[in-house]
């Protein structure tokens, strides 16, 4: 499908650019090419592909959980503002 001007020109203005008689001639040949090659990927033939949430294999890039010791509670609530009973004690919020 090759563009004409006038529809290069349409679809900068949508677009809100502003360009050159140079750039209009270049942009007609570069879409036009590209609309070609998408009408070519139209015309194959996929019905024997079933269809997929991607073309990569699916494999997780996540390390395997192991379980592992955590902080102590005398660690955890160092930091801690307040606490109470081996809680964090935070002001009410509600009156």
């Amino acid at each position: 499908m090759k563009l004409t001007l006038q529809e290069v020109e349409h679809i900068a203005e949508l677009a809100r650019l502003q360009l050159s008689e140079g750039e209009k001639v270049r942009f007609a040949g570069q879409l036009s090419d590209i609309l070609e090659y998408a009408a070519r990927l139209q015309a194959v033939d996929t019905t024997q592909i079933p269809p997929t949430s991607s073309v990569l294999p699916a494999r997780t890039a996540l390390r395997p959980d192991e379980p592992r010791s955590g902080l102590s509670l005398a660690d955890v609530l160092r930091n801690a503002p307040d606490t109470e009973k081996d809680q964090f004690r935070v002001p009410p919020i509600l009156e």
